[in-house]
């Protein structure tokens, strides 16, 4: 969240609940994972439990590769975005098993934090209103969607293109996706395990 409003919305008069739940879930020995199943491969978002250096990590992995591609890190030096809001979509729609769900809202919220676009589909908020609604107790989720979709996460929305040799990339500093920051050939296969 990158405004007072959506915080205040998000947490309303819950605050306390939700710092509790968040000391809970940051103070566990273990990482909490959820994976979500992709078109080739899984996303994992791991929530990196390391004293001093808590964050979490929206990883893709393939079997055939030889590492997991770091997407995104959500922590004190925030890097993404790392997928645009079709890649989110699909990822959240395709209900393929697998995963630590398959309810397309849940999958949608988790991928949150990794998402930023500046070409968000016409049914944007409606979609992450429905969101909301369905798996949060949040007061005004029209009013909390609009809020998240206009922030976007650390960095905000960033502009992505499609490349004439197969790979999603934009034009964030601070991405992965970037393309000085991944070599073309890890940059095409992110795209081809995310593509819609």
């Amino acid at each position: 969240m990158q405004s007072e409003e959506a915080e205040e919305l998000l947490f309303g008069a819950d605050y306390d609940a939700a710092e509790d739940f968040h000391r809970r879930l940051r103070g566990r020995a273990d990482w909490p994972i959820f994976t979500v199943p992709v078109t080739a491969g899984r996303l994992h978002i791991v929530y990196r439990n390391v004293e001093e250096d808590t964050g979490t990590d929206y990883l893709l992995h393939h079997p055939d590769w030889d590492r997991a591609e770091l997407l995104a890190q959500d922590d004190g030096h925030f890097m993404g975005p790392g997928l645009s809001w079709p890649e989110r979509a699909a990822a959240a729609d395709n209900g393929l098993a697998g995963g630590s769900t398959t309810d397309p809202c849940s999958r949608l919220l988790l991928l949150l934090p990794a998402f930023g676009d500046t070409a968000l589909s016409a049914g944007a908020a409606e979609r992450l209103t429905e969101a909301l609604r369905n798996r949060t107790a949040v007061e005004a989720p029209e009013q909390l969607a609009a809020a998240l979709l206009e922030g976007q996460g650390p960095r905000g929305p960033m502009h992505w293109t499609m490349t004439g040799d197969g790979q999603r990339i934009n034009d964030g500093s601070y991405s992965f996706r970037n393309p000085t920051a991944l070599p073309a050939h890890r940059l095409a296969r992110v795209t081809a395990a995310l593509a819609p």
